[in-house]
């Protein structure tokens, strides 16, 4: 990520020229922070679309909670010690942003938007079964301390891994332009320790025959709207990360980079795509895993989206594609239980993204020039995601680890069970007694000859009741009170009598099929 040069001169043609700049390169950060943040909604609803109708509130209110957490322990703390002044390892100035100049919060607003995108990643790995405490208390453990620590090392002029080393040949140092290891490795790696800790959900693994189950979201089409807003915000996450606009050669830059997350998010897909449909993965054209490829592919293409070539794009997109499964694979053969791929997309992604910046930097990368000055990129692109990775994955263990042990991690079985919607929230997504009405409707069917047919469907209520008690009691004490029938014809529904509360049986006027009973 570039940094933002402030010029100063006596000419005055010369100071408005430096101050336009100046605003422009705000405007700017601030049009990019926004578009990524509506990436949180992309995340709210890939999550959203990826678990089941029960837990689709406690999801929700997760990622839109990703912003608010972050918000406050990345002003309080997280900026400081990430862009603060200090050492080569953290940062100490500017807490609460104090004695940050005006000039520099359209800096804070991108960065704190960056800081938010890691914590979404963890929530959908640790869906359907996290206790809502714990869920805070890692939000504001990654934003406020894990992520600003790595951001400072990689992303500041004091940071060690920026810095590098100087050898006979020149510097050489890490880099990572976008973050597919200062944002997505760092997240995967949060993802895998949140899963590992906290078990997989009660049914996913079969132990007695070894087989996984596959369990299903509940809707398709909300998990790709949610991917289909994540890739429109990868476009200004990777292009916002050159921080400027103003200077010379930075809209070449700039839209090196969108073509580039494009062209490597498009053969990631393709890629995955294949796989799922020819590979070990499974014999169907796989809408979701299709989706999550693409994002893997921009995930990789993060770390060096500024310095290669297009064909390079593709390179990094392919491999990207083929590393998103293979770690999909693998976290089902550990038995880890990740819904939505997270570690697959941003650990298996982020990994690649960091070691492609190596080979394929245009000039001095390692399939370019094949020399010393290479090989020491390549070293200092290994010990980069290393650091990382290690440095992540060790404040981990320590917080799940505390989390599973202090008996706050994961929430009762029963609650699992039956969901976290009611029991957490008092707010489930999908209310029973919002559905239906008061008359019959005529529904056209095809049969299996291809001749038309029709019958008559509705919901026959008994009476309305005061709602009594908590949220889930008018639900329980209606069903247990009140008749509710499925009737399939205007003759039937007539011939009811109305103080009739016992549940009839079918009979051949309604046909074979079970009759329902719904909350008013």
């Amino acid at each position: 990520m570039a940094d933002i040069n402030k010029t100063s001169t006596s000419d005055p043609v010369a100071e408005s020229l430096a101050a336009f700049q100046e605003t422009l390169d705000q405007v700017f950060l601030l049009i990019m922070g926004n578009m990524v943040l509506l990436m949180q909604c992309g995340f709210a609803f890939l999550e959203a679309g990826s678990v089941r109708s029960k837990n689709t509130s406690n999801i929700l209110i997760k990622n839109l909670l990703d912003s608010f957490i972050s918000g406050i322990a990345y002003w309080t703390i997280g900026y400081a010690l990430a862009f603060g002044k200090g050492n080569s390892f953290i940062g100490w100035h500017h807490f609460a942003t104090s004695e940050l100049p005006d000039s520099k919060l359209a800096v804070f607003f991108f960065e704190f938007v960056f800081a938010a995108t890691s914590a979404s990643i963890v929530s959908g790995a640790v869906a359907e079964r996290c206790e809502f405490v714990a869920y805070v208390i890692y939000s504001s453990i990654l934003t406020g301390f894990i992520y600003p620590v790595v951001t400072h090392w990689a992303w500041t002029d004091e940071g060690w891994l920026s810095q590098g080393m100087i050898y006979e040949i020149n510097g050489v140092n890490e880099t990572d332009f976008a973050g597919s290891g200062v944002v997505h490795v760092v997240g995967g790696t949060a993802s895998f320790f949140a899963a590992l800790f906290l078990g997989p959900r009660i049914g996913r693994f079969h132990r007695e025959t070894g087989t996984a189950i596959n369990i299903r979201g509940h809707s398709v089409p909300l998990a790709a709207l949610g991917g289909f807003i994540l890739i429109f915000g990868f476009l200004a996450f990777n292009g916002g990360s050159n921080m400027t606009v103003s200077k010379p050669g930075d809209g070449a830059v700039i839209s090196l980079t969108v073509v580039n997350s494009v062209l490597s998010g498009t053969t990631a897909a393709f890629t995955t795509l294949v796989i799922h449909k020819f590979g070990i993965m499974g014999q169907h054209w796989s809408l979701l895993n299709t989706l999550n490829g693409a994002l893997a592919g921009m995930v990789a293409i993060c770390a060096g989206c500024d310095t290669y070539r297009p064909w390079g794009a593709i390179i990094v997109g392919a491999v990207a594609g083929v590393s998103f499964n293979v770690t999909s694979y693998l976290m089902i053969r550990l038995k880890i239980d990740d819904p939505v791929d997270a570690v697959a997309v941003h650990f298996g992604g982020g990994t690649w993204g960091v070691i492609a910046a190596a080979f394929l930097k245009y000039d001095t990368g390692v399939l370019m020039s094949w020399d010393r000055r290479s090989g020491l990129i390549l070293a200092w692109q290994l010990v980069g995601f290393s650091s990382i990775a290690l440095w992540t994955g060790f404040i981990c263990l320590i917080m799940f680890g505390s989390l599973k042990f202090a008996g706050i991690l994961r929430v009762p079985k029963d609650i699992e069970v039956k969901g976290l919607d009611i029991p957490r929230h008092n707010e489930p997504a999908y209310p029973l007694e919002t559905y239906g009405h008061g008359h019959l409707e005529k529904i056209v069917t095809i049969l299996e000859d291809g001749q038309l047919s029709h019958l008559h469907q509705g919901y026959l209520n008994g009476c309305f009741k005061k709602d009594l008690g908590p949220y889930e009691s008018p639900e329980v004490k209606v069903m247990g009170t009140n008749e509710v029938r499925m009737v399939y014809s205007l003759d039937q529904a007539l011939s009811i009598e109305p103080k009739s509360w016992r549940q009839t049986q079918p009979n051949e006027e309604m046909g074979s099929g079970p009759l329902e009973r719904t909350a008013l």
